[in-house]
């Protein structure tokens, strides 16, 4: 299926939308909080291990050796009026925290920052060589950006500045896209917000976690609430236009309690989006977990009581509800994106982009291109040996089959909007939905009779508490876990 298929499709499917059923905009995927049911034997029930779908099939499918045709490699065969984004992963921290599962380097010599810009510049410029790209004049329109790390704030002023030279000098990043980068408050300089506002940014992310000191010294991030509100406070006199939060619940010493005050800490600050994830303990997996105490890990009973706490506080605060563990304000542009069925979701989360090719730089990156997702080299040494030889350094990927693409959209729909329409998918796919998912439909029988969804003549529809599990809702949908449930290592749903 080419790019002009899938852009077919999913006009189908959007179109079938809108025919199956209308409604108001102003309530569209908003809970009340009379909606809001609670049953923690229920999600006892249904809290099994799973994926978070940042992609389908998951990174983990992916196979060793993968080579990407030319047509997946650059942006060169991007069609008119479609979109792209582009992701480059900063690994640098200056400091370690033990919960944290990403792929970082601790280190306070920016002499290791330097060289890696070197040879991001050189991946951009190999990315944009590729065989497709030739005889193409003037540089590829990009209509989202987004640095993650690691800690991007690692990078001094003048390296911000170098690296979107490098990335302009490669892409247009058109007006009124969507320009993000995480940070870390501590030690965050009103200085660097307003040169990031300067260079284009115009939403940021703000790594908090939890407020209560206990907690931060478990975790080894201490983290004075001052900092955090001075950095917010100072991003928006720059100008960004939304400011998110990230916390997570399940860190060592914490409780429903402790964690209601940071609530409210938070919302007094009145950030435009939140995600508030689950910690997800794997130390056999991530070295800097084994430094956590499992014995101060709140027990699975609190954790819903801090999930419950959470989804109440924050709608009662005036938020809406996104999805798994996001929340935003009704006029962000998140929110909007979900009421005009624009939301997606792709590695960096949810996002008002839909369908967009993404290019991915750095180590440990993944693209997303076509029918084709693609990962570079984890490892420092081996991407610079690969680009010092002029090659991409491409370590795993996987090509998407006819059964995947339709797999994959099922799963965007009911992570995005809690419905799966089945003439709209049968119309853009050629199937008979209930026959080709069968066994699916019956094994949603059981979360039906939960409360979890409804199982009607012409689509499933997931319902307020159901929203909670959605990823074991997708997960009956995912051909891949069906078939090795057993033999994957995921985070719990809750």
């Amino acid at each position: 299926m080419n790019k002009a298929d899938i852009l077919q499709v999913q006009a189908v499917i959007a179109d079938g939308w809108k025919r199956i059923r209308e409604q108001e905009v102003a309530g569209l995927m908003k809970f009340s909080l009379d909606s809001v049911v609670f049953d923690p034997e229920i999600v006892r029930r249904f809290d099994i291990d799973a994926p978070r779908y940042t992609s389908y099939p998951t990174a983990d499918r992916f196979v060793d050796g993968f080579i990407p045709a030319d047509n997946e490699l650059g942006p060169g065969r991007r069609e008119s009026g479609s979109a792209l984004s582009l992701y480059v992963h900063l690994p640098f921290c200056g400091a370690i925290c033990y919960y944290c599962a990403c792929n970082k380097i601790v280190t306070s010599d920016h002499g290791r920052s330097a060289k890696y810009l070197r040879y991001l510049a050189k991946e951009m410029a190999l990315r944009c060589a590729c065989p497709e790209n030739e005889g193409r004049k003037g540089r590829h329109a990009v209509e989202q950006l987004h640095l993650g790390g690691g800690t991007p704030t690692f990078l001094s002023d003048d390296e911000l500045v170098q690296l979107m030279e490098t990335v302009r000098g490669h892409f247009d990043l058109i007006e009124g896209g969507e320009y993000s980068i995480e940070t870390e408050p501590r030690g965050l300089k009103r200085a660097t917000l307003e040169r990031l506002a300067e260079l284009g940014f115009n939403r940021l992310s703000v790594g908090v976690q939890d407020f209560d000191e206990a907690v931060q010294r478990a975790i080894h991030r201490v983290q004075p609430e001052k900092e955090t509100r001075d950095a917010i406070e100072s991003a928006r006199a720059a100008g960004f236009r939304s400011i998110g939060v990230d916390l997570i619940y399940g860190l060592p010493k914490q409780s429903a309690d402790s964690f209601e005050r940071t609530l409210d800490r938070v919302i007094a600050i009145s950030p435009d989006r939140l995600s508030v994830y689950n910690y997800a303990h794997l130390p056999a997996l991530f070295k800097p977990q084994r430094r956590i105490n499992p014995v101060d890990l709140p027990a699975p009973e609190e954790r819903l009581k801090i999930l419950s706490l959470t989804i109440r506080k924050l709608i009662g605060a005036g938020y809406v509800f996104i999805g798994m563990d996001h929340f935003a304000r009704p006029d962000d542009e998140l929110a909007v994106a979900q009421r005009e069925r624009r939301l997606h979701r792709n590695f960096q989360g949810y996002s008002t982009r839909p369908d967009c090719d993404m290019l991915a730089f750095g180590i440990s990156s993944i693209s997303r291109s076509g029918n084709a997702y693609y990962q570079n080299a984890k490892a420092l040494g081996e991407y610079y040996t690969r680009l010092d030889r002029a090659e991409l350094s491409i370590s795993r990927g996987i090509r998407l089959n006819a059964d995947d693409l339709l797999r994959r959209a099922v799963i965007q729909s009911l992570m995005c909007h809690f419905e799966l329409p089945f003439d709209a998918f049968g119309a853009a796919y050629g199937i008979d939905f209930a026959d080709y998912f069968s066994a699916e439909l019956a094994e949603l029988g059981a979360m039906e009779k939960a409360g979890l969804l409804s199982i009607e003549r012409d689509r499933v529809s997931i319902f307020p508490m159901g929203r909670m599990l959605v990823r074991a809702i997708s997960a009956v949908f995912d051909r891949y876990l069906r078939n090795d449930r057993e033999s994957r290592r995921y985070s719990k749903v809750i």
